[in-house]
């Protein structure tokens, strides 16, 4: 039933056209000081930075064939947003040529670079060494945490759930697992979809007029704000009464994507809430909430609706919420695959709407840089909400619990930090029921833990990430992959240097491994005292933090029995030991994908 349900839905997915357009792109110039060099199963591209690009598309072929993006098969979108690249799709020892194409937006690319060459080199035995110097005693800046604004959920009623999901309550797991997010990883916010779906029974009509019933919502948002945390108002989906086609549903819990019958009456519905809220929670509490307009509209799956239809409605929602208070934050689209950002800006500029922050999604690549979009159609000022992102958008895809997505967590949340003010990660559990709930205890969720609360790979990489310190140290590195296979993010604190390095390259059909990718880190920290101890803790593939690999070892069927759960969180957790020092440095032997936090302390 679920493989039927995941393929039905793959066929579903499928972005709006966009020649409906009424501005244009800018004509960027293509990247200059394009270079290619050729490494041990790898090439890495690197280029300069071009203003007005969101990301830039790398383009390559044969020394006869023409020139194709490079595919890294995260199944969404392509285009990255920073260099260098690293190209592990290619076949050791033939020729390629390479090209870089700026990008103004997701779906619009630019001239090509000039083109350049280079071999990926067939693999000796030898394993390439990677030269890591971090410089402890430099006065550093402030490290960003684009992990600690925001997390994904399952729609919050699931709170009030009193079902069972392989014999254990939902409500209360979901609520363990939000609460984890807050208190272990230092998450302030949840942002999850229907707040104004059926089952929290907001919305009805009584002989043609509107009746609100906000009791529900109050229990749900009570019991975030009792976590320590604070909702992001995803305004959607539409109520039975008020749609103008209930039929049109998603999920499998019948979320109706519709237009309203009536957009006098959404937007009444959205001020009512936020009065209601407001009254409630008070108006300092509710300034510090973000209120997005709908979720992925430019999906036809999730909005049955025209983009301009959405636009109104976008239009309503906004000027609903500020209504009530012109001081409250609003935003979008709230779209897939990083669109529709441009042409919600130039609509709102067009019409005077406020946007307050722009939110979108991505997964399999880091967030672009849509800073350049906001500054073309002057928002300049709004905040930038990734309010989704990860490692593949595919539902029960084994990715999800694997060593791979928790080291592109990392890689991601590096690539983020200082571009953008949060980056989502969906979810924070498998109680999660999009297309239904969890046949399995390792299933492909898309959730950080498990049905159970066990950790996985990716909920290790937070729990790394909050690990460093609030102080970022100058890194540099050199070798084969320096900068674009294996990276590095170092900090300091009071009496601790913590250093995170990684090894992983984006392309998705290596994400069990491969032995040519493998790369000795040779980190150096001068200016740590030579009596201070070194220690690392690893998350590994068939080691320290693989939660499929621990399962396997216990002999795990769908479900841990009672004996088998404890078993299961006492071999999932990641390992740590004393690592020896050499002078100021420490030599560390990194597969793909994997990484290691090596702190240094004072006896």
């Amino acid at each position: 039933m679920q493989n039927d349900a995941k393929a039905d839905w793959d066929a579903r997915i499928a972005l709006r056209s966009d020649e409906d357009r009424e501005f244009t792109f800018p004509d960027l110039d293509p990247p200059k000081e394009v270079s290619a060099v050729g490494g041990a199963g790898q090439v890495t591209v690197d280029w300069s930075l071009v203003p007005g690009a969101v990301g830039y598309l790398i383009l390559r072929g044969t020394e006869d064939g023409p020139l194709e993006p490079v595919d890294h098969h995260s199944g969404d979108v392509l285009s990255v947003p920073l260099p260098p690249y690293v190209d592990t799709t290619c076949t050791p020892g033939t020729a390629y040529r390479y090209a870089v194409a700026s990008v103004p937006e997701v779906t619009v690319a630019g001239r090509a670079s000039e083109v350049v060459g280079a071999v990926p080199l067939v693999a000796d035995g030898s394993v390439p060494v990677v030269r890591v110097a971090v410089d402890a005693v430099a006065e550093g800046v402030e490290l960003p945490r684009p992990w600690v604004p925001m997390v994904g959920s399952e729609r919050l009623s699931q709170l009030l759930c009193t079902d069972l999901s392989s014999g254990r309550e939902i409500g209360p797991e979901l609520e363990r697992a939000l609460q984890r997010m807050h208190d272990e990883i230092g998450v302030r916010t949840v942002r999850a979809h229907a707040i104004f779906h059926d089952d929290t029974r907001v919305y009805t009509e009584v002989d043609g007029s509107p009746v609100y019933d906000f009791t529900v919502v109050d229990k749900i948002y009570d019991k975030l704000l009792g976590l320590g945390l604070r909702p992001v108002v995803e305004l959607g989906f539409m109520p039975r009464d008020l749609a103008s086609d209930p039929t049109k549903t998603v999920f499998e819990y019948g979320a109706i994507i519709s237009p309203p019958h009536s957009y006098e009456r959404w937007g009444e519905l959205v001020s009512a809430l936020v009065w209601h809220l407001v009254e409630r929670y008070g108006l300092d509490e509710v300034l510090g909430w973000d209120f997005e307009v709908w979720n992925e509209a430019n999906l036809e799956v999730f909005w049955s609706g025209t983009k301009a239809e959405w636009m109104r409605l976008y239009d309503v929602s906004a000027a609903a919420v500020k209504a009530v208070d012109p001081r409250l934050a609003v935003g979008g689209p709230s779209s897939a695959a990083a669109g529709w950002v441009d042409d919600l800006l130039a609509h709102a500029a067009a019409v005077g709407s406020p946007v307050d922050f722009v939110s979108t999604h991505t997964y399999g690549s880091p967030p672009l840089d849509v800073r350049a979009s906001l500054e073309r159609h002057g928002f300049g000022d709004a905040r930038i909400l990734w309010t989704e992102w990860g490692v593949t958008p595919t539902h029960f895809n084994p990715i999800n619990d694997s060593v791979f997505s928790g080291v592109f967590l990392l890689r991601g949340m590096k690539s983020a930090a200082g571009r953008v003010d949060a980056l989502a990660y969906w979810v924070a559990s498998d109680h999660f029921e999009e297309l239904g709930r969890p046949p399995r205890l390792l299933h492909g969720g898309f959730g950080l833990q498990t049905v159970g609360g066990l950790p996985k790979p990716r909920f290790h990489a937070m729990s790394l990430l909050s690990r460093l310190g609030p102080v970022e140290l100058p890194a540099t590195a050199e070798g084969d992959g320096a900068g674009s296979l294996v990276e590095t993010w170092a900090s300091r604190d009071r009496d601790r240097v913590a250093v995170l390095v990684w090894n992983l390259t984006l392309d998705q059909t290596k994400a069990t491994g491969a032995e040519e990718l493998s790369r000795v880190v040779e980190l150096s920290v001068p200016g740590v005292d030579d009596s201070w101890t070194a220690t690392a803790t690893y998350l590994t593939p068939e080691g320290s933090g693989d939660l499929v690999a621990a399962a396997t070892a216990l002999g795990i069927g769908d479900w841990p029995t009672d004996d088998q759960w404890s078993q299961l969180a006492q071999h999932s957790v990641l390992r740590s030991e004393r690592v020896t020092r050499d002078g100021d440095c420490v030599r560390l032997t990194l597969a793909m994908p994997s990484a290691v936090l090596v702190e240094f302390r004072p006896v």
